[in-house]
């Protein structure tokens, strides 16, 4: 079965496709790096709309999500973007946990499967 890879780095690729399943890298903040955990949620669900999308799927057809957050006390705040964002009726399985991530910069990290 045929392998596609998208965002290809020497050390990860952020988008494997493999049959009709998506697996993204964890996410962290891009633009909204170092800012609340609110505004890097945001960030990050809006670049797993735009690697969902070119691998040919969208989040209503989420299978899996692990997200990582660097504090508990912020799990409100991450879970009411979270909420807002998720395809009522298609919510993925999902854990969330506290850990320490790549940079102090990163507050959040969101990785994700899908179905395409």
């Amino acid at each position: 079965m045929k392998i596609e890879r998208h965002d290809v780095g020497a050390r990860m690729s952020k988008v494997v496709v493999h049959g009709d399943t998506v697996y993204l890298a964890g996410i962290v903040a891009d633009a909204a790096k170092g800012k609340s955990m609110a505004e890097q949620t945001k960030d990050i669900l809006a670049q797993i709309d735009g690697f969902l999308k070119k691998a040919g799927t969208d989040k209503s057809r989420l299978l899996s999500a692990n997200i990582w957050i660097t504090d508990m006390a912020n799990f409100a705040e991450m879970n009411a973007v979270w909420d807002a964002w998720v395809s009522p009726g298609n919510t993925p399985a999902r854990a969330t946990v506290e850990a320490k991530l790549a940079a102090p910069d990163y507050k959040v990290e969101i990785m994700v499967t899908a179905a395409k």
